[in-house]
């Protein structure tokens, strides 16, 4: 492990858990449901967390692993629904921004996130919102780099066509670009 013993950094990595939870799954509950396991599973496997990895982008691979599980006992695959409420758009959305303009820009972009397919959904909020590189999100969703780009090629796509913004899907990673120091 890193040194450091997973139930004292568990109140630090909290705030950040819940809220990935809380937009992973869209739903209170749920969420609640989510940290819970993904904190018992950690706590359990503490052991198998490498010094060379990071503990919240640990929980994250492992939230994430749950959810996928969850969704999969449920039945669900492939592109899910979530349906998101005020509250969530409260947390989601920046409370500085009081225009009902820019309330509205916030509700539909959180739409258009909620109908992406799961898999862009997760790498998406990994790296816009949770702020990991692409290498640490690919870590945490055990696939290559390369599935984390084009997965966030195609999330930008999407997003920007439901919005219909050309410049939201027009937008493409090039190999010069320092993939890990770019947010979308």
């Amino acid at each position: 492990m890193n040194g450091t013993d997973l139930p004292s950094l568990l109140p630090d990595l909290l705030p950040r858990l819940w809220a990935f939870a809380l937009r992973l799954s869209g739903d209170r509950h749920d969420a609640e449901d989510l940290v819970q396991h993904t904190c018992l599973r950690a706590l359990e496997r503490q052991h198998q967390l490498k010094a060379n990895t990071s503990p919240l982008s640990w929980m994250f691979a492992i939230a994430h692993s749950v959810w996928l599980n969850e969704l999969r006992s449920r039945g669900i695959r492939g592109r899910t629904t979530v349906g998101w409420d005020d509250a969530l758009l409260e947390v989601v959305a920046d409370p500085n921004a009081r225009t009902p303009e820019t309330r509205l820009m916030y509700a539909q972009i959180i739409q258009a996130v909620a109908h992406l397919p799961e898999t862009q959904r997760a790498t998406l909020l990994l790296v816009a919102v949770e702020g990991l590189t692409y290498s640490e999100a690919a870590a945490a969703l055990g696939v290559p780099i390369g599935t984390v780009m084009s997965r966030i090629a195609r999330a930008r796509r999407s997003i920007g066509a439901l919005l219909d913004e050309p410049a939201l899907h027009a937008v493409e990673p090039t190999p010069s670009r320092d993939v890990d120091n770019e947010l979308i």
